[in-house]
């Protein structure tokens, strides 16, 4: 979380009313009747790799720069709206299914890699060992928080002892998302009906649960304050969806958004904790930024079919991590351990054995892993990608690029070019 994708699966139309379809258009490949939205889908792709970067260099204003869980609920909470002019339950199946197969390949790896380590299961969770199993369902399907050692091995070790909070704890933005899809028919309906209440209620639950008002103990209290925080960046998808942000001059959406923004940034002035102005521990400072920067990007939202300019150099690259964005998320920290130790590594290499040398690994050390990472998640694209593809009931890819597509468009407008000349 997790996260251009095909069509028909996790691709995004222009935001425009979608028109019922004749039963003879029912019938035709979703690739015709839903073109992708290139703009979302740059989104997407630059939230990516803000959260690789976040967790690389843990700087605290990248989560001001660009909220990243914002922006990428709030995509999938407009593609839900559309999605869900269909009937519900069918809706709901389809995303579920697409998530799990992806999912149970990450948590084979995982639960292998902590049963290596020596833990049981039950080991230093706190919540005793009945309860604890019962939490391995989660590696399952993501309801609530998976269980997991809040240490594991020793300091001595191939990998540091908080690992696995550090690889499983990313499963929060799963589970998260697999509450809003139970919960969107519901509040879809409350939407369409009541816009304004709908779309500001999890801003105001925010203000309890968040900011110790009230305080719900445990898993369920982390749970609910996660649907409050980006609630209502994901009905704001159902805004942009539906078309009540292009109803609402542009001035006046900036206006407020930047009043609610710079609300969030005053709040988080006042309540820092350890690390500062990392808004990812400021929960309606979160919610607050999140919310009027994501209705900035949606109000500007310029519907393209091909990315612009210089932008369709990365046209590729945008489509492959649209396309793999689950896979990308579900790996990224687990690779990042990974990418720590073949650094390791490089300070027993024989030219690198000078104090020189020594020092540019050790000054540039962050630097050294974000060029790593990326290697990394391509051969996870290229081991576990195709997983998508089979949870969407799609021919499975190794590397959905787009190259095919961007070819044939290629072709297409020279072939068109010659016959004008």
């Amino acid at each position: 979380m997790t996260q251009g994708y095909t069509t028909g699966a996790y691709g995004y139309p222009a935001p425009q009313p979608v028109p019922t379809p004749e039963p003879a258009q029912a019938q035709e490949p979703a690739s015709k009747a839903r073109p992708r939205d290139r703009y979302l889908d740059l989104l997407r792709s630059i939230a990516l790799v803000r959260v690789v970067a976040y967790h690389i260099f843990g700087w605290a204003w990248l989560t001001i720069l660009f909220p990243s869980m914002g922006v990428m609920f709030a995509l999938a909470g407009s593609l839900m709206a559309r999605s869900l002019s269909r009937p519900a339950l069918g809706v709901i199946k389809a995303r579920v299914r697409r998530l799990l197969p992806p999912l149970w390949a990450f948590s084979a790896v995982a639960l292998a890699l902590l049963f290596l380590g020596g833990w049981n299961g039950t080991d230093d969770t706190g919540d005793g060992a009945t309860w604890s199993l019962l939490k391995l369902f989660n590696y399952v399907v993501p309801f609530g928080e998976p269980s997991y050692p809040a240490s594991i091995g020793s300091d001595s070790g191939l990998l540091e002892p908080t690992w696995a909070d550090q690889a499983v704890g990313v499963l929060w933005y799963l589970r998260a998302y697999l509450w809003f899809v139970l919960a969107s028919p519901l509040l879809l309906w409350a939407f369409r009906r009541f816009p304004w209440p709908t779309l500001l209620m999890p801003l105001a639950l925010t203000a309890v649960v968040g900011t110790g008002v009230v305080e719900i103990p445990g898993e369920t209290g982390n749970a609910v304050t996660d649907f409050a925080v980006y609630g209502s960046c994901w009905i704001l998808g159902f805004a942009h969806q539906d078309g009540l942000l292009r109803r609402i001059p542009r001035y006046l959406t900036v206006s407020l958004a930047t009043l609610v923004m710079t609300f969030g940034l005053w709040w988080a002035s006042g309540h820092q904790g350890a690390e500062g102005w990392d808004l990812n521990e400021i929960p309606l400072a979160q919610a607050t930024w999140s919310f009027g920067f994501v209705a900035i990007l949606l109000a500007y939202s310029p519907s393209w079919r091909e990315l612009p300019g210089r932008l369709v150099h990365w046209d590729r690259m945008v489509t492959l991590s649209n396309n793999r964005a689950v896979t990308i998320y579900l790996w990224h920290n687990l690779l990042i351990m990974a990418a720590e130790l073949l650094l390791e590594q490089a300070y027993d290499l024989p030219f690198l054995q000078t104090d020189s040398a020594t020092a540019a690994l050790d000054t540039a050390y962050n630097v050294w892993i974000f060029c790593l990472i990326w290697p990394l998640i391509g051969l996870a694209v290229l081991t576990f990608g195709w997983l998508e593809d089979l949870a969407a009931r799609r021919r499975p890819r190794l590397w959905p690029n787009g190259a095919r597509r961007t070819l044939t468009r290629s072709r297409s407008a020279s072939a068109s070019s010659s016959w004008d000349r």
